[in-house]
């Protein structure tokens, strides 16, 4: 979309060009559904919100920048941050958004379309494990890797950990990562690979969109994990302690 072509788009319109900006609807209580066949502009003015600002939302869905960033030459202490500032903020947004859509779909469709309500309650166990998860990850697991990596630069010593080794908390972590995996891998196979039927509505639509784009950014959250930062971090204990 053209920054000049939204100026005259319904937010129905905006959204049926492209399902990821009923995020941006969403967020701000525009209804992009039932009720989206309503210029863009105006619904901004009524809601007293900054179409500039929207607009500019829209325009960075629509051009996503390029990921070009070599995690396997940063610091621990840097991707730990990384990790935390960009996957488990997405997360725990992506969380609360998913949960409105699914309910209301579940709501709506579930008895149409069951495997909906089947969804619904797996995404919920999800979003539970993973808010747990992520707790854990930065308040034991993380602090520890930074201890590590400000030791190694400072040349300086630390206390051996009451989990014992690192591996402990590890294992755990990767097991975990395991199954919220399990979870998404049945949440795509009873949708088909995140493809809505043909009749659906926009919020079913975005529903799936956006379940795809979580897996995706889990995947590569738990790869950062798993393959970089987990075996960087024993071998750095080995060495430290």
């Amino acid at each position: 979309m053209e920054s000049n072509t939204i100026d005259t788009m319904t937010v129905a319109e905006i959204v049926t060009e492209n399902i990821k900006t009923a995020d941006v609807f969403k967020k701000n209580g525009i209804d992009f559904c039932c009720g989206g066949n309503v210029s863009f502009q105006e619904v901004c003015k009524k809601k007293n919100l900054n179409y500039e600002d929207l607009k500019q939302a829209i325009i960075e869905i629509e051009n996503p920048q390029a990921n070009n960033h070599d995690f396997n030459s940063w610091n621990l202490g840097f991707l730990t941050d990384f990790i935390i500032n960009t996957h488990h903020s997405y997360v725990t947004e992506a969380n609360q958004l998913i949960i409105q859509y699914s309910d209301k779909v579940a709501k709506v469709h579930g008895h149409h379309y069951t495997e909906v309500v089947r969804i619904n309650e797996l995404f919920h166990a999800l979003a539970a494990e993973l808010t747990q998860h992520m707790q854990k990850e930065e308040m034991i697991l993380f602090p520890y890797i930074k201890q590590l990596d400000e030791a190694k630069t400072k040349g300086t010593k630390i206390t051996p950990p009451t989990f014992g080794t690192i591996q402990n908390p590890i294992n755990m972590m990767e097991n975990e990562h395991d199954g919220a995996g399990d979870i998404l891998k049945e949440i795509a196979k009873l949708s088909n690979n995140y493809t809505p039927p043909e009749s659906a509505c926009n919020t079913f639509r975005a529903l799936y969109a956006k379940l795809e784009e979580y897996q995706n950014d889990l995947f590569q959250h738990i790869h950062l994990e798993n393959n970089i930062l987990f075996p960087k971090a024993i071998k750095l204990e080995s060495e430290i302690l």
